[in-house]
């Protein structure tokens, strides 16, 4: 009673889904429009005066009660297509080889052009080959392993690079050396060892119908309506069907009229239905043939002919309008759907399906766009991974850069802190790494371009300002502070103490303490880490006073008038107070001693300061600041004192140089860099050398703006080496789309590539990390262990497989099994809508569903085709076991596969509604079962019946076409019959 109820709930979907659509339908009384006829479905119900009959429909043969199909397609040669020829109830459809299209006759098969289209993916030039193109090169390149792109050839370095390697197609290096030949698939290797024979794999040949594989290669024939072409590869019509046609049509319609009449006076309707076509009449004249609705009569008076509805108005429908034997159908763009009257065409909300994207959904008409959140981008056209800001110019940290979930940090090294900016590193007050010294220390070193010191000031320091060129700076504390001890006659403290003033002149700059520009950075480090400092003086002081004053003059002419500046300079005055180290007192050298060997360092260190002062690199080192004691005098006086942003001061000028010139000292002006130099920087007064070689055919110009113009033209999926000088292929797991450039962008989130050199960011495929990997489709790199992670939801009711990546290009050498075990009375039905998986290689990836892993076991479906048009089945097991594998030759889309498990007892009701042919031969058919929310909610009523009334009368009406509930009802009627 149990299964009875279950199969009254879901008949009642069914039945009040029509109800709320055709209830005029239920009115009609006569037995052809209420389905209460005997007829089978493969036969016309057709009303007589005392009841009715049953006439097999077109494509039918039979007695009109039992109706057969007529496989179209063993007779007349395969159809009439040249190509297959694939048989359908009632009727057959030809379909064409990949690289052909079907023409608008609906038999013959036309070359298919694919360098229209986004110039067939090549980098450089796309020709176009019967069936097929290829890829070819510019001069000074070649074609890279991927057959697309093009890599610059170098008679230096590998072999391969050497355009001499001999190879038709694929050339690639052996492990001991030297090279080994490949073919594109759907090619053989010569027996050379180097060319390459077109089979009729590829592009069917070249062949326009038929192919034929030869030892010499493929031989072409065409369909027996056609002949060669003197190219041998295309067919054309034969003369003789258009002899016969012209023939045929030059048959005077005056005779043809005669006959009529004289067989309209010998024949009725009891005779062979008096030769009509459909309905027959007897009238004192004779029989009158009529037509059906979608049928005119011909000139004949017997023969019907079916009217082209789409010729006017376009059918009514919104969108196309295709015509049908006695009818036509309405079709809709890609992204909408037929409504109910089967006219009018809605947008598909593919948001509605909580999977379309990772993050968010937003929908347009007939379409869709995935979005995704800040700090992630997307890939696998509907997936977001996180981007790792950090692998693109170091995400602009001056030092080191952590990337985030959604985003990313910069860090600083020890002794630096962050700048406001979050990305520039500045000194920070003291070193946290060791403990500063707490007294003034004077570091003077020999360094390329002379000597050097600097002043470093921890604490205590002290800056007070005299006239407007001159100040003063202390540090630390003063010895007076200990002269009480001295009075009361202690001459300990005299021994202890030293102290010394020293005047030095600063050239010809002028008092103005101010923050350096030069980098002494690594100097500090070095200076303040664990390991020996470079310096050749480095002394302590408990005090320091540094007072700098200006001086010079104005000079006038004879005349009185202001001049200009004689030669003007500053003097700085130190003062020194050290302590004596009594660490250094030993048994061979006493106080005295070492106050001497102290003295003597200081006078040493003085001298070296002297010059670092006259030499201007003199410098003060506090408040995690560099300052400069004096700088150089502008002439003339009213020049300003600071060159502006992307200026330089040349010779007491501020010159604007932008990027791509320099500033030339000669001419006085900002000159353009010579062909094969580049600058990428503001105000400099020189260009780079560009890295070489310089690519043939790509002449290095003028005024290059950064090394990518240098003419280095690094193809896509390459970057640019500069340490080697060539173009390296992008690792795995990285990718690059522009041309010369000289870095590789990281693969968003848990993705990799398949391979190295890849080109765009849908190379990058979804990945699962983890620390235990055991099976032999792992790989561990250096970063870690790495297995591919496959897709689905499974579930006792409904759930999906999908390829990993969907809907985006699934990974190489993969393999994903699903286990589908329905609960107890439940049988399974699947729905593959589409599914992408390319037949290059013989089968090299495929999906199989079967009752287990045994080989052997009862099979429900296996392909390893590309198919477009959906297709629904029921389990030839209670049990289903799935597997996907894909090896590393190609890639496609893959799939998504919806699945169902039902009770068992609609066993005989959905295996005849899955079983017709009609539910594939109209197209809007076809996109219900593309459609993944009308899907969802079949699926959704046929696991749960009762489910039904959670639909409203407005969801009904917008859910499927007529017709389409009309082929349910006849199911669900029959289903129920006793």
């Amino acid at each position: 009673m149990g299964a009875i109820c279950i199969a009254r709930d879901f008949c009642l979907f069914l039945l009040m889904l029509n109800t709320r659509q055709s209830a005029a339908l239920l009115e009609k009384s006569d037995p052809c429009a209420e389905g209460s006829d005997g007829c089978p479905i493969d036969a016309i119900c057709q009303n007589t005066q005392a009841s009715y009959k049953c006439t097999c429909k077109v494509g039918f043969k039979g007695d009109g009660k039992h109706c057969e199909d007529i496989d179209e397609c063993d007779i007349e040669y395969n159809g009439g297509c040249v190509h297959e020829c694939n048989n359908i109830p009632g009727n057959y459809r030809c379909t064409c080889h990949d690289g052909f299209n079907l023409a608008h006759d609906g038999h013959n098969c036309l070359d298919v052009d694919e360098c229209v289209f986004n110039n067939g993916g090549c980098q450089y030039t796309c020709v176009n080959t019967m069936g097929s193109y290829e890829c070819r090169c510019k001069e000074g390149f070649f074609l890279s392993d991927n057959q697309h792109t093009c890599i610059h050839r170098s008679v230096e370095g590998l072999s391969c690079m050497n355009k001499e390697h001999g190879c038709a197609h694929i050339c690639k290096e052996t492990p001991k050396g030297g090279v080994a030949c490949e073919c594109r698939p759907g090619f053989e290797l010569a027996k050379n060892q180097r060319g390459c024979i077109l089979t009729c794999i590829h592009g069917n040949g070249g062949c326009q119908h038929t192919c034929e594989d030869m030892e010499q290669g493929p031989i072409c024939r065409c369909h027996v309506r056609y002949t060669l072409h003197p190219d041998s590869r295309s067919c054309v019509e034969r003369d003789e069907t258009t002899t016969e046609s012209s023939d045929h049509n030059a048959t005077s319609f005056i005779e043809v009229d005669k006959r009529v009449k004289r067989r309209l006076l010998m024949e009725n309707c009891a005779v062979n239905n008096g030769g009509c076509d459909s309905t027959c009449k007897d009238t004192s004249t004779g029989v009158r043939c009529s037509c059906p609705v979608g049928f005119t009569l011909q000139p004949d008076g017997k023969t019907c002919k079916d009217i082209n509805e789409c010729e006017l108005h376009n059918g009514g429908c919104d969108h196309f309008c295709r015509n049908t034997i006695g009818s036509f159908e309405c079709n809709c763009w890609k992204g909408f759907k037929l409504l109910t009257d089967e006219h009018t065409c809605q947008d598909i909300d593919e948001c509605y399906f909580e999977r379309t994207c990772g993050h968010t959904c937003v929908n347009s008409p007939g379409g869709f766009e995935c979005v995704c959140n800040k700090g992630y981008t997307l890939y696998g056209l509907a997936h977001c991974g996180d981007i790792n800001e950090c692998s693109v110019n170091n995400g602009g940290c001056e030092q080191g850069c952590e990337n985030t979930m959604g985003g990313f940090e910069c860090h600083c090294h020890p002794g630096y802190k962050l700048h406001w900016n979050k990305k520039d590193c500045i000194e920070a007050e003291g070193f946290p790494a060791t403990k500063p010294p707490s007294k003034p220390t004077l570091n003077c070193s020999r360094q390329e371009g002379g000597d050097r010191c600097y002043l470093t000031c921890q604490s205590q320091v002290h800056i007070t300002s005299g006239t407007e060129d001159s100040y003063t700076v202390t540090c630390g504390m003063p010895l007076p502070c200990l002269a009480g001890a001295q009075r009361n006659g202690s001459e300990m403290s005299s021994v202890l103490q030293i102290k010394t003033t020293a005047t030095f002149k600063s050239g010809t700059g002028k008092c103005n303490l101010k923050r350096s520009q030069e980098r002494l950075k690594e100097s500090l480090n070095a200076a303040h880490s664990d390991s020996r400092p470079p310096f050749t003086e480095n002394v302590q002081f408990s005090y320091v006073r540094l007072r700098c004053s200006s001086s010079g003059h104005r000079m006038q002419s004879r005349h009185g008038r202001k001049a200009g500046y004689e030669e003007e300079g500053s003097s700085i005055t130190a003062e020194f107070e050290l302590d004596v180290n009594l660490e250094e007192v030993t048994e061979s050298c006493d106080l005295g001693c070492v106050r001497r060997r102290s003295e003597k360092r200081l006078r040493k260190t003085i001298r070296t300061l002297k010059k670092s002062i006259h030499r201007e690199q003199f410098h003060l080192h506090f408040a995690g600041s560099n300052y400069e004691l004096a700088k150089r005098l502008a002439r003339p006086v009213d020049l300003p004192e600071h060159c502006g942003k992307g200026q330089v001061l040349v010779d007491r000028k501020c010159v604007s140089c932008t990027v791509g010139t320099y500033y030339d000292r000669d001419q006085g002006r900002c000159v353009l860099c010579p062909a094969g130099m580049y600058q990428d920087e503001d105000g400099k007064n020189s260009c780079e050398v560009c890295p070489g070689p310089e690519v043939r055919g790509s002449p290095r110009s003028v005024g290059a703006r950064n090394i990518s113009e240098c003419g280095v033209q690094c193809s896509p999926g390459h970057y640019y080496n500069t340490s080697t000088h060539r173009c390296i292929r992008c690792p795995m797991g990285t990718y690059q789309v522009e041309f010369g450039q000289n870095y590789c962008i990281s693969c968003p989130g848990n993705t990799t590539t398949d391979f190295d050199g890849s080109t765009n960011i849908m190379q990058c495929k979804s990945m699962y990390v983890s620390l235990l990997c055991s099976n032999k489709y792992c790989s561990c790199p250096a970063l870690g262990c790495y297995y591919r992670h496959c897709g689905g939801e499974l579930g006792d009711f409904t759930g999906y497989i999908e390829s990993p990546n969907y809907p985006g290009n699934y990974p190489a050498n993969i393999e994903c099994t699903w286990t589908i075990n329905p609960p107890p009375k439940r049988r399974i039905l699947i729905v593959v809508p589409e599914i992408f998986l390319p037949i290059e290689d013989e089968c090299g990836d495929y999906l199989v569903m079967r009752k287990s892993s045994l080989s052997n076991s009862v099979t429900t479906y296996e392909t390893c085709q590309t198919y477009e048009r959906p297709i629904a089945f029921t389990s030839r097991s209670k049990r289903l076991w799935i597997q996907f594998k894909s090896n590393e030759g190609n890639s496609g889309k893959g799939f998504q596969v919806p699945y169902v498990t039902y009770d068992e007892d609609y066993q005989e009701l959905i295996e005849d509604i899955v079983r017709d042919g009609r539910l594939y031969a109209s197209e809007n058919h076809q996109e219900i079962l593309k459609d993944k929310k009308l899907m969802k909610a079949l699926f959704d009523v046929l696991a749960h019946p009762q489910n039904f009334f959670n639909y409203t009368a407005q969801e009904s009406r917008e859910m499927f076409p007529k017709s389409f509930i009309r082929f349910l009802r006849s199911k669900v009627l029959r289903f129920l019959r006793p």
